[in-house]
């Protein structure tokens, strides 16, 4: 697989998918690796290169769709992959399209992989705080359902995201997410520096659950812990250093 590490989740069975890191790749410099995002300052070239390297490692001769991800809830159903330049602002995908690579783009953010093997539809989403707190994750499963999926028979994943030792967020942070309902205040620690901490996939792994799905995945991966598999922003910012990659999570209905 060109060096590529790829990590899958059992619960999503047989379909192709994989949760990628910044492992193999062409990019050299602060982004080295497998560093899929158009966003950093990387060589194109490179970043082309990821991308081709990434589906191979995936599901070769796919198409990987990937959206302008905004920190939404907003929800696109895909049947192709769009061009880079017309590629809608949304954080989430659904289809039910052989062939196709839904392709979320991470730096900290949680990668959530959606798929019903029984109505053979799958889904992908982008949970950052923001975008977990809006409800991505039930915008995803209901888009799902709207191509004949029935959530009680949906497997979810959530992929390599910052965890909770890693994440100091402040007071007002905190506040918007008890002002959403005050139990959320158990997603929440205080840390060494009496900050709280926040734990983004468990609280991701929480709202999906919530929502009827029985079986859900996290795979326990702290994006910025481990710099030498994943790209990390606030790893990046913490550092000093100029850009940061992103890394690929996808998943697609074989043909």
């Amino acid at each position: 697989m060109n060096g590529v590490e790829v990590t899958r989740a059992i619960s999503l069975g047989q379909f192709p998918h994989g949760f990628l890191g910044r492992r193999g790749g062409m990019s050299v410099g602060t982004c080295a690796g497998l560093n899929v995002g158009f966003g950093s300052n990387d060589d194109r070239e490179a970043i082309e290169g990821n991308r081709r390297l990434a589906v191979a490692a995936l599901l070769p001769e796919a198409e990987l769709a990937t959206v302008h991800q905004i920190h939404s809830a907003d929800v696109v159903v895909a049947d192709h992959a769009w061009p880079q330049g017309e590629r809608p602002r949304a954080d989430a995908m659904v289809t039910d399209t052989p062939n196709l690579l839904l392709g979320i783009l991470t730096a900290d953010c949680a990668p959530v992989l959606f798929a019903d093997h029984h109505a053979v539809v799958v889904g992908a989403a982008h949970a950052g705080w923001r975008g977990a707190l809006a409800g991505v994750t039930d915008a995803a499963i209901e888009a799902m359902e709207r191509l004949g999926a029935r959530r009680e028979n949906i497997h979810a994943a959530v992929g390599p995201c910052i965890a909770q030792p890693s994440y100091e967020v402040d007071e007002a942070f905190r506040a918007r997410f008890l002002e959403h309902d005050p139990d959320n205040a158990r997603f929440f620690v205080a840390g060494d520096a009496g900050k709280p901490q926040f734990d983004l996939e468990a609280y991701v792994v929480h709202r999906l659950i919530a929502a009827g799905i029985d079986e859900v995945e996290a795979l326990n991966l702290d994006t910025y812990s481990e710099a030498d598999r994943f790209f990390s922003y606030r790893r990046a910012t913490h550092r000093g250093e100029p850009d940061y990659g992103r890394q690929l999570s996808a998943i697609a209905i074989p043909g």
